[in-house]
């Protein structure tokens, strides 16, 4: 099966730092991805690359083997890749309801805070598209609340929900179980297994090992702006390399 998304010789420096190193990377269909290594090895800066929210040096992005390289943040976006961030960002003066909304592919921009109280035409439609994916993460009472009256455990899970909004093929979290543990945790792990049941790519950046282990189907290992190895996490805890370099922290 060819891959959902694909990079070719994707490379960027920050001054000095290189933050990817001609990675060649692939993300399939029903499938789940691990994007792991230590802080600084360029793991949320690939991330950044593909959803085009911070241009490459060289190299090409591609989905479904079409080259999206030039595309911006939003139009890869209303291609069907859809994200969620390390520190959330869900907009704080919009209702939690209105935060899902404004991620819909379909939605025109017009509106913003206004859409709930309206509820007509084709903003009915994506008003009741929202609440169902908030209803997927059981968020579905706290609709009128803004971001800032939920926990950070339910922010997280409004961020999936907004990113799920898109119903793209293609989901990039970010270390979605920082800070999360209980009930929070497991509704995660279900949500990204339906994904992957569906179809869709899924690729965590997470430090959570034991949340990569139990998920994903492949793993990628990442130093220093480099993809340094792959398989699942047991092949990499294997490498006495990547043992020193990151696993061993965690045993």
């Amino acid at each position: 099966m060819s891959p959902i998304i694909e990079t070719r010789h994707l490379s960027k420096k920050f001054g000095g730092i290189v933050v990817a190193n001609d990675i060649d990377f692939t993300l399939h269909g029903g499938k789940v991805m691990g994007l792991v290594g230590p802080n600084g090895a360029g793991k949320s800066s690939l991330v950044n690359l593909i959803c085009g929210t911070v241009p490459a040096d060289s190299g090409e992005v591609l989905l479904h083997g079409r080259a999206i390289t030039g595309l911006t943040a939003y139009q890869r976006a209303r291609s069907g890749i859809a994200r969620t961030w390390q520190n959330i960002r869900l907009f704080p003066s919009l209702t939690v309801l209105d935060n899902i909304v404004v991620a819909a592919r379909e939605y025109s921009g017009e509106r913003i805070g206004s859409i709930f109280r309206e509820r007509r035409g084709g903003d009915s439609a994506l008003v009741d598209a929202a609440m169902h994916q908030l209803s997927r993460v059981n968020l579905q009472d706290y609709a009128h609340h803004l971001p800032t009256e939920l926990s950070i455990g339910r922010q997280k899970l409004a961020s999936l929900a907004r990113a799920l909004m898109n119903e793209g093929e293609c989901l990039f979290l970010d270390e979605p179980v920082a800070g999360v543990e209980g009930r929070v945790y497991e509704t995660l792990k279900e949500l990204i297994r339906q994904e992957a049941a569906k179809g869709n790519a899924v690729c965590i950046v997470e430090h959570n090992i034991s949340f990569i282990e139990d998920l994903c189907d492949h793993c990628v290992f990442m130093f220093n702006g480099t993809l340094v190895s792959e398989g699942t996490v047991a092949d990499l805890k294997r490498d006495t390399q990547l043992t020193e370099l990151y696993f061993g922290r965690h045993e």
